[in-house]
């Protein structure tokens, strides 16, 4: 049984003394594919109106080695790292650790990416270091699950995801065990980021903090900044003064043996990974074509509690706050047969033919239904009922994308706005082989 008293410390030794052998094939598969996907949200997150205001407000930018992904502007790594988790977040559009909501690459690739840009990084140990990386902010993810995200309003990708970004960075800086814990203890000092943010601008400054904080949390180790022994389990330590009894086993049974980013999720919509489920159902009866959009006049939503407690939104008027909303998302889908990121703008959330179908659609909790599943119920106006139900949404662990539709994917949202978007796809299935990591950064550079 792994010794409680010394979770900080297993954890640091995990992250430094893994040997790359250790890592499965299919784990390094998982973090090409989510090399992928983050890429094509980073570069199309880079082009949104909120991400420019980010930019514009670091006097940084402009100045520095690192590259901005999908921008020709490049600043100092660490708010290089700040922007590119933030824009690969901006659209909602990226991967989920479905057992905890925690959406990992965002916080974890960037500090990577700035690292070889700093120093010379083979792509093998950048995907290495991503995979630790990702296993350390999923178990602690894991153990404080779910209240931390669902009762007390953590936002977890953020609040977590700084533990993985600096156990990350500090594998590929090289730390030992102690410098490492002292690395998670700079992280949990700057451990933040609220659910309450959600639906607003200001949710991907927590997970662009996160990444930042997580580099410079393994930098100031590697320079011999100190941090306490215990800076998860002592006494005032994260997770106490987060008000948590952790679940030992979750956090440390099997650590170096299962691997978190193997059940990875990738989403197929942009929006609140909740939803997706209910986006499935909905699509499903439309493509079935037995009644017409007019003819509807009631809907009904079924769905796990974390639904109602995240996306019951029926009054929302941006995109933004669409994303996160249930009922625009029944009615954008069923009027427009998608639910892409035309359908998740403010134009499309006021129209009137959207306001009048959402204003039918109600939802109900079921705990026996899991966060992944869904049933939706409609009514016409001649009575008939329809229904359909899904088990696995779309994305899901159950039900993945297959590498060629995360191919369409970075196709769709990043194609038109890199030179040679299938170059890029290729250097990413080869990225083990890579011996400069940094080279598919400069690809993304418009």
């Amino acid at each position: 049984m792994p010794d409680h008293q010394n979770v900080s410390e297993t954890l640091a030794r995990f992250a430094v003394e893994t040997p790359a052998g250790r890592i499965p094939d299919k784990v390094r598969h998982e973090a090409k594919r989510a090399l992928l996907n983050i890429l094509a949200t980073g570069i199309r997150g880079g082009i949104d109106p909120t991400y420019e205001t980010l930019l514009r407000s670091l006097p940084a930018v402009g100045q520095g080695k690192a590259t901005i992904v999908g921008r020709s502007e490049r600043a100092d790594a660490l708010n290089a790292t700040f922007l590119n988790a933030a824009g690969a977040n901006i659209d909602d559009f990226c991967d989920t650790h479905l057992p905890t909501v925690i959406h990992p690459t965002a916080p974890i690739m960037p500090p990577l990416y700035a690292l070889s840009e700093l120093q010379r990084v083979r792509g093998a140990d950048l995907l290495d270091a991503f995979a630790i990386g990702v296993e350390v902010a999923c178990r602690i993810g894991n153990s404080i699950s779910p209240s931390h995200y669902r009762t007390r309003g953590w936002h977890i990708t953020a609040s977590c995801g700084v533990f993985g970004a600096a156990a990350a960075a500090g594998r590929l800086l090289g730390l030992d065990a102690r410098q490492m814990v002292w690395a998670l203890g700079s992280a949990a000092a700057q451990s933040s980021g609220l659910v309450e943010m959600l639906g607003q601008p200001t949710k991907s400054i927590g997970v662009g903090n996160a990444a930042r904080n997580g580099l410079w949390s393994a930098q100031l180790a590697q320079r011999g900044f100190a941090g306490p022994p215990r800076p998860l389990e002592g006494r005032f330590g994260f997770f106490n003064a987060m008000g948590e009894a952790p679940k030992w086993p979750a956090l440390l049974d099997g650590l170096g043996e299962t691997w978190e980013l193997s059940i990875n999720a990738y989403k197929p919509y942009p929006g609140g990974v909740v939803i997706h489920p209910v986006i499935d159902a909905v699509l499903e009866l439309r493509a079935k074509g037995a009644f017409k959009t007019g003819d509807i006049v009631r809907i009904a939503v079924h769905g796990h509690p974390l639904l109602s407690e995240r996306a019951d939104r029926p009054n929302v008027t941006t995109g933004r706050e669409a994303q996160v909303s249930v009922q625009h998302s029944v009615a954008a889908a069923q009027i427009y047969g998608d639910a892409g990121l035309d359908q998740y703008t403010d134009q499309c959330v006021n129209e009137p033919a959207v306001l009048a179908l959402r204003s039918k659609v109600e939802v109900t909790q079921d705990s026996n239904i899991a966060v992944e599943a869904a049933m939706v119920e409609l009514w016409t106006k001649d009575g008939q009922h329809h229904r359909a139900s899904v088990v696995a949404a779309r994305g899901s662990a159950g039900r993945p994308l297959t590498d060629r539709e995360l191919e369409q994917k970075f196709e769709r949202l990043a194609g038109p706005l890199v030179k040679d978007g299938r170059k890029l796809i290729d250097a990413v299935w080869a990225f083990d082989k890579a011996e400069d990591a940094s080279n598919i950064l400069a690809m993304t550079v418009p």
